[in-house]
């Protein structure tokens, strides 16, 4: 029996147009989660990761970005299209976000449980002292020891695993059907981000979330996802199950990732590493974006775009490599 797909995105595309002139930061991804699913999307620092995440509730700065295209379909509703008061209404309801790094989305002001209280009132009707409970109560389950006095406490009194567990109660709180976690354990020493990692799993699995985990780290993807994008340059070019991802990885740039992964059963003086560099958002190449990196790279790949096509192991692929073309190109050489 196939799961109940909850969140569709389909050829998303968000632009910031700037005085340089448009960059595409986010050119048409397409992927689905299903309920009680995880998946991750992974990619270095500026592929796009982070800006997908945002677009997906509608939280991109205007000017200078926009959504310049595609779908992002919620339950059957094209949430690209809806008002911004019922954006509002959804926001931190039924899509909830856990942000980067909790200090800057916490108010460093207002104490940690009037926080979470304030997004109770606002979207399930409760009054101050019903919201001050719920509160205290999601602290505890998210494993804050003495909630009721830690709920008083302003961020900068609390540690930065506790900071972040209060951003998880924060996304909780009303019960979302998706999480998405937006690099959640970046900050953390590895035993708390391994706590987090399994908490969040905990509640998921309690709460049959769909999750988002938005992280550029593999280790991570391999112990908490079921399914991963791997995006490059605003482009998903691999997406497959994670077992089959780390079995068999078909594209060179998810292949160059998991190899320069440290290896413990090996002595290794240097890590590998992925010669050239990526191209920029302003100006990308009409062929395959990750052609000048690329060590099996052709003319086809330099002029021609490949699309997402489906492989034999179930995988889709964004390369060449495994395309009808690529054969006729061989057999013309």
């Amino acid at each position: 029996m196939s799961k109940e797909v909850i969140l569709e995105v389909k050829n998303l595309q968000t632009h910031f147009i700037t005085k340089r002139g448009t960059s595409k930061a986010v050119d048409g991804i397409d992927f689905i989660l299903h309920k009680g699913e995880t998946l991750g999307i992974v990619g270095e620092s500026g592929c796009g990761k982070s800006i997908t995440s945002l677009s997906l509730l509608r939280l991109i700065p205007s000017p200078p970005g926009k959504i310049a295209g595609g779908e992002v379909l919620f339950k059957g509703r094209n949430l690209v299209e809806l008002p911004e008061s019922e954006m509002r209404k959804l926001r931190g309801n039924e899509i909830s976000m856990i942000f980067q790094e909790p200090m800057t989305s916490l108010n460093p002001v207002l104490p940690v449980g009037e926080q979470i209280a304030e997004a109770i009132r606002l979207h399930q009707n409760l009054n101050k002292k019903e919201a001050a409970k719920k509160a205290v109560e999601m602290l505890r389950l998210v494993g804050i020891p003495s909630p009721e006095k830690r709920a008083k406490q302003e961020p900068f009194q609390l540690s930065g695993g506790m900071r972040q567990r209060v951003m998880i109660a924060m996304a909780l709180s009303c019960n979302p059907e998706v999480l998405i976690a937006d690099e959640p354990t970046t900050a953390l020493d590895v035993t708390i981000q391994a706590q987090i990692l399994r908490l969040m799993k905990e509640l998921q699995e309690r709460l049959g979330m769909g999750v988002i985990l938005i992280t550029h780290d593999l280790g991570v993807v391999a112990e908490t996802c079921d399914k991963v994008a791997v995006m490059y340059a605003g482009n998903i070019v691999e997406h497959a199950t994670t077992e089959t991802l780390y079995e068999t990885p078909l594209h060179p740039y998810t292949q160059g990732l998991l190899a320069s992964l440290p290896k413990i059963d090996e002595d290794q003086e240097e890590l590998y590493t992925i010669e050239g560099n990526v191209p920029s958002a302003f100006n990308m190449p009409p062929g395959c974006r990750f052609a000048s990196r690329c060590p099996l790279a052709t003319n086809l790949c330099r002029e021609q775009k490949p699309e997402l096509i489906e492989h034999e192991s179930g995988s889709k692929v964004r390369c060449w490599v495994y395309s009808n073309k690529w054969r006729e190109q061989e057999v013309v050489m």
